[in-house]
């Protein structure tokens, strides 16, 4: 099998591996747009919208309204790569993506909107006496040559509700001004994961949108979960190795009618739907694919499964000192004692000291400020905070604080702690005393 060569195309089994990371990877990290899945009422909605913008010149506004990881950019480029097919589209549809979390005030974004144009050149050293002044030239500048006609732009406007905190929400009230009037072909597209987006827009921006909202919600059951599942791991017909492709694609069908293989979906359907956590499974489990392991095995996903779920709290207790996860356990006791209300550093120490008067045989009795340096640690690896409204003038052995562990988290920890010794492990599964 390693140096088998199809008839047309001479292809290794190396090369063969290469295609299908590349293929996949940019299918798991790019979010390349394939036919989309269980949402066909609002791709046909959105596909009109865009469309009668881009071909018959009509200005519209809408919102895509869905949790994260739902497929709102999904949904938005597989609709795009199909308008560009159209030759009347590609020519004529010009497309400005803007992003809330990287365009954090309308001057930002009208330099973004200026450059994705291409319009720097045109602008020049031209001052402008208001946004809208800016944007109307802007506009204007993509009229084509007998000044009659503008080519259409799409606006697409990522995290939309962070647009609607830039002051006097400016940039969101001229797209949708320009929008309404009809003066040039536009299109705003807004992405956002906030149901009560509305309520955060100004009147006189609210009555300039179109109030068209296309929702994402997953409500796709665990059959169609597998289903999206084999059709993310397919290799496409075009693949160079035909039967390379066809030997792959059988064996994920295989996969998918294995018991265990719907266990470990079952397991990520109940915890999360989304398509990035579903990716990220994927992608683990295709990194272990090589010329030694030229198929994607039940143990590879298996092992993918435990890495995606695994505890990261946890984890950091496996790299913590013996001084550190003794205050650990001493925070765990006091938790117990006062019914999760928050300690202090005396309070912890004290529990501490308790437990060295008892068993001074295998650990160190630490000085007072070793014990404080590493409880400081333990903040500044997040296991622990500050209590909301503590005063920073308070002493920072007497400031309040919470563990952000549960007790079957750290006793779980210590089932893997490397050399634990055991008078720790009997005091953290002890009774109170």
């Amino acid at each position: 099998m390693s140096k088998r060569k199809s008839k047309e195309n001479s292809f290794s089994l190396g090369e063969c591996i290469a295609q299908v990371h590349m293929i996949l990877r940019a299918r798991f990290c790019h979010y390349i747009p394939g036919k989309p899945f269980g949402v066909e009422a609002q791709y046909k909605n959105l596909m009109d919208l865009i469309k009668q913008t881009a071909v018959h010149g009509e200005s519209n506004s809408v919102l895509i309204v869905g949790p994260r990881g739902a497929g709102k950019t999904m949904l938005l480029r597989s609709v795009l790569k199909e308008l560009m097919e159209m030759k009347q589209v590609k020519e004529n549809l010009l497309q400005v993506h803007l992003n809330g979390l990287l365009q954090t005030d309308d001057k930002i974004a009208l330099k973004e909107i200026t450059r994705q144009l291409q319009l720097e050149n045109v602008v020049g050293d031209k001052v402008f006496g208001s946004f809208a002044e800016n944007l109307a030239f802007l506009l204007e500048a993509l009229k084509k040559g007998n000044r009659s006609s503008s080519r259409p732009v799409l606006f697409i406007l990522d995290e939309f509700d962070l647009f609607a905190h830039h002051r006097n929400q400016t940039l969101l009230y001229n797209l949708l001004d320009v929008a309404q009037s009809a003066q040039t072909p536009v299109a705003v597209v807004g992405l956002t994961c906030r149901l009560d987006v509305l309520e955060l827009l100004e009147k006189r921006v609210k009555s300039r949108f179109s109030h068209r909202q296309i929702h994402l919600l997953n409500t796709f059951g665990f059959k169609e979960y597998v289903e999206i599942f084999q059709q993310q791991l397919t290799l496409p017909k075009e693949f160079p190795d035909g039967r390379f492709a066809q030997e792959w694609n059988q064996n994920i069908q295989s996969l998918c009618k294995d018991k265990a293989m719907e266990d470990i979906l079952q397991k990520h359907f109940n915890s999360s739907k989304d398509f990035r956590s579903l990716h990220m499974l994927l992608m683990l489990a295709l990194s272990q694919v090589a010329v030694s392991n030229p198929n994607i095995r039940l143990p590879d996903l298996l092992a993918a499964s435990r890495l995606c779920t695994m505890d990261s709290k946890a984890n950091v207790l496996h790299g913590l000192s013996v001084l550190e996860l003794c205050l650990i356990i001493a925070m765990k006791h006091l938790n117990s004692i006062y019914e999760g209300e928050p300690f202090n550093f005396e309070m912890v120490y004290n529990e501490f000291q308790k437990f060295i008067q008892r068993r001074t045989h295998s650990i160190h009795n630490f000085e007072k400020p070793v014990v404080l340096k590493a409880f400081e640690h333990l903040h500044q690896l997040e296991l622990i905070k500050p209590m909301d409204g503590t005063s920073t003038r308070t002493q920072k052995e007497y400031q309040l604080v919470k563990l952000l562990l549960d007790s079957s988290q750290i006793m779980d920890a210590l089932q893997k702690y490397p050399h634990c010794p055991t008078e720790v492990q009997l005091w953290a599964s002890s009774a109170l005393e």
